[in-house]
């Protein structure tokens, strides 16, 4: 689930790592490309032939990770209520009907869906 892979990336952060290697779920693939897109991440990359995983060199630190969405609570919102994260230094998640997008994406395609994490 995504909450591992936040928590993998934030922690190697801290610690002055340089990759990260997690196993891999399309997800969790949408997820990465959509870091290094952004510049947290500088690279994300599909290895492996019978067991994938996904190795990820860190970029700039990601200073906080808030989840909003949990197995056991939703959260949904609409396109007009979507609003910058931290005035707009970070970025938040929004799983659509359209697949993995950034809630700025998601604002322009005027498309709701449920939130799943903010980074800045």
């Amino acid at each position: 689930m995504y909450t591992d892979l936040l928590t993998k990336v934030k922690n190697a952060a801290a610690l002055n790592k340089n990759k990260v290697i997690i196993s891999f779920s399309k997800m969790d693939m949408a997820i990465a490309e959509i870091l290094v897109k952004r510049g947290f991440l500088k690279e994300a990359e599909k290895k492996g032939r019978s067991k994938k995983y996904i190795e990820m060199k860190l970029g700039p630190s990601i200073r906080g990770v808030r989840i909003l969405s949990s197995p056991s609570r939703h959260l949904y919102s609409s396109f007009k209520t979507l609003r910058p994260v931290k005035s707009g230094y970070g970025i938040g998640v929004i799983s659509t009907s359209r697949g993995i997008m950034t809630t700025e994406d998601a604002r322009k395609q005027k498309i709701g869906g449920e939130l799943l994490f903010e980074v800045w």
